[in-house]
């Protein structure tokens, strides 16, 4: 009898919260009192209500154990004084009554340990389940401090070896049912929820219970589920719990189990419905909630593991049972899928995808990437899937499983590299890659320099042994000369081999040498490193735009000391941020000021600190300037090469040409012809007046020049000489050429080879030379190799003058005065009015065929006009009787009354007319 009375009075409490809180769910309640009203007075209060003001402290300490929401906390509130007087007696007595989380958790650990009922009896397991039942309701119904020494006993471990330890006869049993509704009451708290969601096993184990036939326990682990996808971090858990239910239920795929509940349609799952609620329900809490809210390509995968396993058919089919909830829930499946597709769709500018055709989905990746970066590594993987093996075996099934699973992985990525990583190992890998360039680039040049060089020595050697041999025959001759002349002289009784073996000739050489080697005075060293080492104190705007460098470079005063120190060796200063760096350097007159306040370096702004730094090293100026000229060396060069040979390529070409001489040749005869006739006494013309031959125009045509005219008699008579161009390619680029501006670039280049040549000098004088300091290493191999390379390109420019001197002789030219630009833009101004000239007169001559054409095009349509109108004029006079006649064959004259004669009828007798008038006579009678 306590026990039905406990149950009542937590049945009653149960019905007063639902009505107060309008719960979706309502909880489990045997017993309910709105038809027994007898029952009500055993409820209330035995004790006086207090004071309001009392009462609404201890009802408020009642409340804030429920744990309750802000919501349901107001409606509780707002209860009268009575309700809330019963509410709070009612709990008191609740608690007298209830068994502590102690006892079911000493209660559930028996129950685990004892795993199999086949040795229980009928009453032992009903109590076992009225225990657990007990529990949930405990867990729905208690305060708030039941659940928290529920949790703080480890309650939850306890109910999750319970479910992973059950056997067979268990998981079909009601207990099963029970345990997953305490867990679900467990999470309807904050804390409890918390709790279980905390735990790392929870969710694999709660997925677990899906393997079970009981279908009341299906469907409360799929609400769990489903409800847990709703909230933050919940959504990736389910889907890990899948995976660890696929691998526990050995199921080929995670969604599997579901899909077949979902298409069973016999025995007692034939009118099953709300299991089926609880699979779509599921299913669409997968796919729109977690990261489906936001990634359609997340969306598209999901959905296509559950349609790879057929779910559009049994949707169809699950619309025979006509339920209001189950087919929402299809709608909305359905709803969702056809806004994805479109959406899908339109990235690919298509109106349907349709995903069941291959051809059709490659030939949409075809049009996207085609004329893109990523084309080709699609060919490249269309290639390499050719190559795999197409055999039917369970190794080429795993290759694309394989396949398949790394494309997903690229497409549902989502720890991704962050930019700022990946802008660094891009920065990274393009600095190796000029590093690696660099290097290459250097082992290049070097070979080639050595090549050179050994050819250089190999002529400077035969012409060494050559003079050698000249010199011993001129001085044979001249002794023999001289024995002539100093004969019965005292020259002939001198011998000055007498004399060298006592002088000192290193001495003398010294002395007398016609080239001295200036010293260098080590006061002037002193002052120099003096210099270097001291740093101004910038004003804002200057260190304002040396931070601004500083942030561009990315790398520290200590990187950038190494970095200038070895030569950048691993090219990490590119040459923009060495002109930059340059334009920084430290200078005299403020160095000294920081150097006052060296013992306060932290202190120091970034750009000052920086400008500190550099002065340490050793000719900071000299050095950055040498690697500054050592980075820009090879493109300068690269930059003057090809001027130089244009110049010498065009000079031999106007020199050689044939075609030019040709056209020459027509010019003279045309100048004498319009002078003097004939036997005009020109026997040759400046180069500059080829450009007024344009500028000459005809007396009959304004529109033709003698530009026009020469073109014309060149392809009748010199047809080869009209392509005169093409013998003249590089003109146009030699016509761009200023030799002032081109030998001022060669001077820069060797007064610059000249100042890192000193450098090198100086710090080979240097003693202290520190383990990293690598200048001298490098910038002997680099003046090793600039050297010949700049001796290579001082031979090719002496060369190219001679040619275009030569040129210009070849042509009468002054070559004091005249230009390459001026000489060739001649040359290169007569190719372009040519080009234009010749194509005036194929327009010409095309204009002139066309209206030819339209002159004899016009001469046939009006001779058709004319042959048409006498057609037309013999058919009007015999064609209209034609007409009626067919007319009455085809009955077209009694349905319209016919085509009317035009040409005059002869009058009738009168009888006719009286016949035909009888009929309205009779009428108007």
């Amino acid at each position: 009898m306590a026990s039905d009375g406990k149950q009542r009075q937590e049945g009653t409490l149960s019905s007063l919260f639902y009505c107060c809180f309008k719960r979706s769910e309502q909880p489990e309640i045997t017993y309910s009192y709105k038809n027994n009203p007898s029952a009500v007075p055993g409820l209330e209060p035995t004790l006086p209500m207090p004071p309001t003001q009392e009462l609404d402290s201890m009802f408020a300490e009642l409340v804030d154990e429920l744990d309750l929401s802000e919501e349901h906390r107001a409606a509780m509130f707002a209860l009268p004084a009575e309700k809330k007087w019963q509410i709070y007696c009612s709990k008191k007595m609740d608690k007298g009554a209830t068994r502590w989380p102690a006892y079911y958790i000493d209660q559930l650990r028996a129950m685990a340990a004892r795993k199999t009922l086949l040795a229980l009896a009928g009453e032992e397991e009903h109590e076992r389940h009225k225990m657990v039942e007990g529990l949930k309701t405990a867990l729905r119904t208690q305060p708030m401090r039941f659940v928290t020494e529920f949790i703080e006993q480890d309650g939850l471990s306890c109910l999750l070896n319970f479910l992973k330890s059950m056997d067979y006869e268990t998981t079909e049993s009601q207990i099963h049912t029970s345990l997953i509704g305490c867990i679900k009451a467990l999470m309807n708290n904050s804390q409890g929820r918390a709790h279980v969601l905390g735990h790392c096993e929870s969710i694999n184990i709660i997925a677990q219970s899906l393997a079970t036939e009981n279908i009341k326990t299906k469907v409360a682990v799929l609400e769990i589920l489903g409800a847990v996808c709703l909230v933050p971090g919940g959504h990736k858990k389910v889907l890990e719990a899948m995976m660890h239910y696929q691998k526990f239920a050995a199921e080929r795929t995670r969604f599997q189990n579901l899909m077949t509940d979902l298409d069973r349609s016999t025995g007692r799952y034939r009118d099953e419905v709300s299991l089926k609620t609880a699979i779509m329900c599921f299913i669409n809490a997968v796919l729109s909630k977690g990261a489906g809210e936001t990634s359609l390509e997340f969306r598209i995968h999901l959905r296509y593991e559950f349609l790879m396993l057929g779910i559009q058919p049994v949707i169809d089919k699950l619309r025979c049972h006509e339920n209001a909830t189950l087919d929402r829930h299809l709608d909305f499946f359905e709803m969702l899928r056809n806004e994805d597709e479109l959406q899908l769709s339109k990235r690919f500018d298509a109106v349907h995808i349709e995903t069941k055709s291959a051809s059709q989905m490659f030939e949409l990746i075809k049009k996207k990437l085609s004329h893109t970066e990523a084309y080709p590594h699609l060919l490249s993987a269309l290639h390499h899937c050719l190559m795999m093996p197409y055999k039917q075996s369970s190794t080429t099934l795993q290759y694309w499983v394989l396949l398949d699973r790394i494309v997903q992985q690229l497409v549902l990525q989502t720890d991704k590299v962050s930019i700022t990583e990946h802008q660094n190992l891009q920065q990274r890998f393009d600095r190796k890659e000029r590093e690696c360039e660099a290097k290459n680039k250097e082992n290049q040049d070097m070979v080639a320099m050595l090549n050179k060089m050994k050819d250089k020595l190999e002529r400077e050697s035969n012409e060494h042994k050559q003079a050698k041999q000249q010199v011993a025959e001129l001085s044979v001759r001249l002794q023999q000369l001289s024995s002539n002349k100093v004969d019965g002289t005292i020259w002939a009784e001198i011998d000055d081999l007498k004399v060298f073996k006592i002088l000192d000739l290193d001495d003398f050489q010294k002395t007398f040498s016609a080239y001295q080697r200036p010293q260098k005075d080590p006061e002037d060293d002193q002052s120099l490193v003096k210099k270097v080492k001291e740093l101004s104190v910038i004003d804002g705007r200057r260190a304002q735009n040396c931070n601004i460098l500083l942030s561009r470079l990315k790398l520290t005063n200590e990187e950038i000391r190494h970095a200038i120190l070895t030569m950048d060796e691993h090219e990490d200063l590119p040459k923009d941020m060495l002109e930059q760096l340059l334009k920084f350097v430290p200078e005299k007159s403020d160095i000294e000021l920081l150097e006052e306040h060296q013992h306060e370096l932290e202190r120091m702004a970034k750009a000052d600190r920086f400008l500190y730094d550099m002065s340490r090293i050793n000719h900071y100026h000299q050095r950055l300037q040498s690697l500054y000229f050592k980075k820009k060396f090879a493109e300068r060069l690269s930059e003057v090469k090809p001027k130089i040979k244009a110049l010498s390529l065009a000079s031999k070409e106007v020199v050689q040409s044939s075609s030019l001489r040709q056209l020459l040749e027509l010019v003279l005869a045309f100048g004498n012809y319009m002078n003097k006739g004939q036997r005009g006494n020109a026997f040759g013309f400046k180069v500059s007046s080829l450009n007024k031959i344009a500028d000459t125009k005809s007396s009959i045509d304004k529109n033709l020049t003698l530009l026009h005219y020469m073109i014309t008699v060149l392809e009748k008579k010199y047809p080869k000489a009209t392509s005169f161009s093409e013998e003249l390619q590089n003109v146009p680029e030699a016509a761009k050429i200023n030799m002032t501006v081109l030998e001022k670039e060669i001077g820069n280049l060797r007064s610059g080879l000249k100042s890192v040549e000193a450098e090198l000098q100086y710090q080979q004088t240097q003693s202290s030379q520190g383990p990293v300091d690598k200048f001298i290493s490098v910038v002997g191999q680099f003046i090793t190799v600039a050297t010949f390379s700049f001796a290579d390109v001082e031979e090719s420019l002496s060369e190219a003058k001679e040619l275009f001197e030569k040129a210009l002789r070849h042509f009468g030219e002054d070559s004091s005065k005249q230009q390459p630009e001026e000489f060739f833009g001649i040359f290169d101004t007569f190719i372009t009015a040519f080009s234009e000239a010749k194509q005036d007169n194929e327009n010409m001559i095309r204009r002139k065929e066309e209206e030819e054409k339209r002159a004899l095009l016009e001469a046939q349509l009006k001779r058709d006009r004319e042959q048409k109108a006498r057609k037309a004029k013999e058919e009007e006079e015999s064609g209209e009787f034609d007409d009626l006649v067919s007319a009455l064959l085809s009955g077209e004259v009694f349905d319209k009354g016919g085509p009317n004669m035009t040409r005059k009828k002869p009058h009738r007798p009168n009888q006719f007319d009286s016949s035909r008038e009888r009929p309205a006579s009779k009428l108007n009678q």
